[in-house]
């Protein structure tokens, strides 16, 4: 695992903007974050920053998913906020705690947000 983007870096300012981006009612993968913001190996880094940056950026950090569709945190760490967060914007999860990425995946394109 890489050393941490530093809230000044390129990729992570990037990334902050990617995520800002996301429209309510959309979902984005860490692996499809990292991409866009040109570290295609990056997801690890992108939950860093999710971690230490979303109350200051005041990003959608509710938004970003595991590439399976599933919410990436532990119940008692985010896990039940993050659902009721994403129920309220009105992505659904299936029986078994997944989203449906071909209905809820945002498909934002390369460049700029």
């Amino acid at each position: 695992m890489g050393i941490p983007a530093a809230a000044g870096d390129p990729f992570c300012a990037s990334v902050r903007e990617w995520i800002a981006a996301i429209p309510i009612g959309k979902v984005a993968t860490y692996g499809q974050i990292a991409h866009l913001a040109g570290k295609p190996w990056g997801a690890r880094q992108v939950s860093w920053i999710l971690h230490s940056q979303s109350d200051k950026y005041k990003l959608p950090w509710q938004r970003v998913i595991g590439a399976n569709g599933r919410i990436s945190l532990r119940p008692g760490k985010g896990f039940f906020e993050q659902r009721r967060l994403l129920r309220e914007e009105g992505v659904t999860f299936d029986r078994s705690g997944r989203v449906d990425l071909k209905k809820f995946r945002w498909l934002a394109t390369g460049g700029t947000p």
